[in-house]
């Protein structure tokens, strides 16, 4: 397991220290502004702040975050390079009023979220975390994370909400709002202030999640496995998040850069994304289109009769459609490895393995968003990825995935991306085992694999875009 170690490694500590959505957009956040990105707000003015060369990210609710880079030959008009990934998994979360007890014993009501396979949470050491909004002394409230991930609980209730029946009166359907302590058992609460170093009585609310808090770790025979709660999908965001570090390190990465490299990490996806942090909301295309409209004036450039130069000032009206048009949308999640057990259960011809890099996903009925001109386009990004080590394959291998037919066919945020944005747009992953489980397994290698393959597309697409035309 030599190839890509080091990756491997600090995708281990990424897994440890986000065991929730806010700290996979905090962890992925520490790393850009290490790397030079400048924070961006929504609700501030970006016309004076982005600039070509410049480094940006922004989060929304402070689980889906969005990053780019802006190449100093771009202007708009001109593609963007995008990678999409999600930030979520399927947990238990407490309910609003979590206090239970029964037999001597203190409970937490939870519940479901996302399609999980809940069975699998029983009998494991189960920690907490989340965020919680405390009020400060000059009466501002902020978020705090917190993280309890020494075992607090063993197993859960899982009960669903029952249905108020026709008979239930109406103080029994409709009661007022309870304090936080009246809603939670003190010793919660008291674990929860102290984590994020604040009186009880500061602790305005919280949304907090169960994790398991056995620690993500590589295993197998020769170390050729991941082992871990929530490979779905912080997979993929960590690899989106060092591919587009890793495609600016150099000071001169983006000279000669026409595109802008983005990637967009939403919360929601395992709950269908129509929530404003989710993917099917306006924050991408909003993005995309406060970035089109930027004064051309500021990426004007005496040397830039090479520039990719899509959009000039007289159709800057048009700038978000050509912008669009042009650009290219790669979803990335992970998609289910063959599994020795239950090979029948997979398309004879389509069965994706671990370690043999990522499978492109494909459906006829448009569950995924690939297409034949997408499946050109990676190829060519595969094919041009330099070695990084002398173990590195020439280009990243690719896999093809497609679900039997007479199985259902799970979806991403890409097709729904690609129809709001009108962006084209490929399915992709890497293959992992158990998915949606507590513990789920993928291979150490296909990190490495996913990494050089963002790398190569952001450092390629420029070149490539212009030479797959289908209009």
């Amino acid at each position: 397991m030599a190839r890509g170690s080091d990756s491997v490694k600090d995708f281990i500590d990424f897994l440890n220290n986000s065991p929730s959505p806010f700290h996979a957009v905090d962890s992925a956040a520490t790393k850009l502004k290490k790397a030079g990105f400048k924070h961006l707000k929504e609700r501030d003015s970006w016309a004076s702040a982005c600039e070509p060369g410049g480094k940006y990210y922004l989060t929304r609710n402070g689980s889906t975050i969005v990053a780019f880079a802006i190449g100093k030959r771009w202007k708009p008009g001109n593609p963007i390079a995008m990678v999409g990934t999600h930030t979520d998994s399927p947990v238990l979360r407490l309910k609003p009023v979590s206090k239970k007890q029964g037999e001597g014993f203190l409970q937490v009501g939870v519940e479901t979220y996302g399609g999980g396979l809940w069975h699998t949470w029983f009998d494991r050491d189960l920690g907490l975390a989340g965020r919680a909004m405390v009020k400060g002394k000059d009466g501002t409230i902020r978020q705090k994370l917190l993280h309890l991930d020494r075992p607090r609980l063993v197993s859960a209730e899982m009960q669903r909400q029952k249905l108020l029946s026709a008979d239930e009166t109406a103080d029994e359907k409709f009661t007022p709002l309870k304090a936080i302590n009246q809603r939670h058992h003190p010793y919660l609460i008291n674990l929860i202030s102290e984590e994020v170093g604040a009186d009880p009585e500061d602790v305005m609310d919280f949304e907090v999640i169960l994790c398991d808090t056995q620690k993500a770790c590589l295993g197998g025979l020769h170390n050729e496995f991941i082992r871990s709660a929530r490979l779905d999908n912080l997979n993929s965001t960590y690899c989106a998040v060092e591919s587009l570090i890793g495609s600016v390190a150099d000071s001169s990465a983006l000279d000669d850069e026409s595109s802008m490299r983005l990637i967009a990490c939403f919360d929601n996806e395992e709950v269908g994304s129509e929530t404003a942090q989710g993917a099917d909301s306006s924050m991408l295309p909003g993005i995309v289109r406060r970035l089109s409209v930027l004064p051309a004036a500021a990426f004007n450039d005496a040397d830039s009769d090479k520039s990719y130069d899509r959009a000039g000032d007289s159709d800057a009206s048009t700038a978000y459609e050509q912008t669009l048009a042009a650009s290219f949308l790669l979803s990335s999640d992970v998609e289910h490895a063959v599994n020795p057990n239950y090979s029948s259960s997979y398309e004879s011809d389509h069965k994706p393995a671990m370690n043999q890099g990522p499978g492109i996903k494909i459906n006829a009925n448009a569950r995924y968003a690939t297409n034949s001109p997408g499946i050109a386009l990676l190829q060519e990004v595969a094919r041009k990825a330099p070695k990084v080590t002398e173990m590195d394959p020439e280009g990243v291998p690719l896999q093809l995935f497609v679900v039997r037919n007479d199985f259902r066919c799970g979806s991403t945020i890409g097709p729904m991306l690609s129809s709001v944005l009108g962006a084209r747009t490929l399915d992709l992953g890497n293959p992992v085992h158990s998915m949606h489980s507590i513990r789920e397994t993928g291979g150490s290698v296909d990190i490495h694999h996913l990494i050089r393959l963002f790398s190569s597309f952001f450092t390629n697409y420029s070149a490539l875009e212009k030479t797959i035309s289908v209009d």
